[in-house]
């Protein structure tokens, strides 16, 4: 699609920083992350757990706002700065028109409430002039839209009298009573097994085309991301380090950290047998992070500049949608990817930049302290 018939981004996040003020020090959880989503349109934020996408979205919803937190950047709603919106404007547009399903809907829903009464309070909520009774019928047709079986008798159950699917779509419904322009989905998945897991990213995709709603979904499983999403992006240690189509990510992946997470989840044309691959070493902390290239610790394509300069998130050369932010050369990152999906290269190193350069850690130096 030519940028000239691209509809206009309904979200659009630039430049965010988000840190909280603790005692051990200040935690940089969100360092400059920048993306955006058009109507209609899903984008898939991944990474390991620690690596800020939740953050990022919960300060797009005013929920992470305190004394010891520090926000910066802008984050529009067609237009309009969240960032910079009061309290009172941040609650008339929270939950109208943008919206979020929060990762674990045991916890989210009130235990002591009957589902269809936190449904029917989201529409009352942004609606003053709607009745009770009226209401309690858009909680039911909510619940009908989800496919929760037998909605009028399911509106009078506690949460904890549903499964965890019905659970996951009744906050689906709560999120959708007054059509929102974006829904942040954040793990919507997690902790429900495969059936189920497809069942509601259909229902997510369904119900995104049938409203022409901005999605931004957050998952950390990669199957999720090439079912539902159209763009990708990669977040690590608090930043995006690749960001491309969903089919240009899978079919080309750029950075180490997007390999690692391919090779660390089982695949259908993988040949039997086949181990998977996790990746090395752990996240970084977010107070003292490692200089240089925030994954260069765990990456087995190390370098010693890779420790000293922190790459810019770049444009491929001739695909200007795919960005990445990683030094090594484009032409050595694609035979690396080919080595590796062929099974040509399972302890991958890469020459060394000079003579005095030595040679590239590999994965048995993944832990060394930055």
């Amino acid at each position: 699609m030519s940028a000239e018939a691209q509809p206009a981004a309904a979200l659009r996040v630039e430049d965010l920083r988000v840190a909280f003020d603790t005692r051990d020090g200040l935690v940089q959880a969100v360092d400059g992350i920048s993306y955006s989503v058009a109507p209609g349109r899903t984008l898939g934020i991944v990474g390991e757990s620690g690596s800020g996408k939740t953050v990022a979205a919960m300060t797009a919803m005013g929920l992470t706002r305190g004394a010891r937190t520090r926000v910066s950047g802008r984050v529009l709603l067609d237009g309009e700065d969240l960032l910079a919106a009061s309290p009172a404007r941040l609650q008339a547009l929270r939950g109208d028109a943008i919206a979020m399903v929060f990762q674990d809907p045991l916890s989210a829903l009130h235990p002591l409430l009957r589902v269809g009464h936190q449904i029917e309070e989201a529409v009352r909520a942004h609606g003053s002039e709607v009745s009770r009774a009226a209401g309690r019928a858009r909680a039911v047709e909510l619940l009908e839209l989800v496919a929760i079986p037998n909605a009028a008798q399911r509106i009078d159950a506690y949460p904890h009298e549903l499964s965890g699917g019905m659970r996951q779509r009744a906050m689906i419904a709560m999120a959708l009573a007054n059509n929102p322009r974006v829904l942040i989905a954040d793990e919507p998945t997690t902790a429900l097994d495969v059936t189920v897991q497809a069942q509601i990213l259909a229902l997510l995709r369904r119900l995104r085309d049938a409203l022409g709603m901005a999605m931004v979904l957050i998952t950390h499983d990669l199957g999720v991301v090439a079912e539902t999403a159209d763009e990708v992006a990669v977040m690590y240690a608090g930043r995006i380090v690749e960001h491309a189509p969903a089919a240009e990510l899978f079919a080309s992946p750029q950075h180490p950290y997007t390999w690692g997470l391919l090779r660390s989840v089982p695949r259908l044309d993988a040949p039997v047998g086949a181990e998977l691959v996790p990746i090395p070493g752990r996240p970084p902390s977010l107070i003292d992070p490692p200089s240089g290239c925030r994954f260069h610790p765990r990456c087995a394509y190390v370098r010693d500049r890779h420790r000293m300069v922190d790459p810019a998130l770049e444009s491929l050369a001739g695909v200007p949608s795919h960005r990445v932010a990683c030094l090594l050369p484009e032409t050595e990152r694609r035979a690396i990817w080919a080595g590796l999906t062929s099974g040509a290269a399972a302890s991958p190193v890469v020459a060394p930049e000079s003579p005095s350069s030595g040679p590239a850690a590999g994965p048995a130096s993944a832990e060394r302290p930055a």
